[in-house]
């Protein structure tokens, strides 16, 4: 068995957050789709561009460190994919559902965020340098989207899911 180091931990690690931002990728048009509130959709649809690009940014540090870019099946990511679909389909056409999706939104870029954190700390102990930018540019659009997203429940979202369905 290959010893076990910092280097293939990072590795892993990386493999781990390749599937994942490939699954959400996959997920954000449902969601979308799902949004009842319009700034909602274009959030969700704005991410799905940024998205794209830090699924390009993680090829680049595959490229950095030599490896092909594999994914490798993230169960933290299913199960938080799987509750926001659980909450589409339990609160499809309530007031409540928009303020699901937030947080099932939240969930995801939460994950990232830790994700996207560690993997660029490891990168500058590992002396990656280019690679820690790269990564530190995708962990500040995740932050940047948490953010965004937490605005947009607060100006109205979370209001308007106290009302009952019309």
């Amino acid at each position: 068995m290959p010893e076990k180091t910092l280097q293939t931990l990072f590795h892993d690690t990386l493999r781990d957050i390749y599937y994942a931002e490939r699954k959400i990728l996959k997920s954000l048009p449902k969601m979308a789709r799902a949004a009842q509130a319009a700034e909602l959709k274009a959030a969700f649809e704005k991410h799905k561009d940024e998205t794209e690009g830090q699924i390009e940014r993680l090829q680049q540090v595959f490229d950095i460190i030599g490896k092909p870019a594999r994914g490798k099946t993230c169960d933290a990511i299913e199960g938080i994919l799987a509750e926001g679909d659980e909450i589409m389909e339990e609160y499809k056409g309530t007031a409540a559902l928009d303020a699901g999706l937030l947080a099932a939104a939240q969930a995801v870029e939460h994950y990232e965020i830790t994700r996207y954190g560690t993997l660029k700390r490891w990168a500058q102990v590992l002396g990656l340098e280019d690679a820690a930018s790269l990564l530190d540019e995708t962990l500040n659009e995740e932050s940047q989207t948490d953010e965004a997203l937490t605005a947009i429940a607060d100006t109205a979202v979370n209001a308007e899911a106290l009302q009952p369905a019309a």
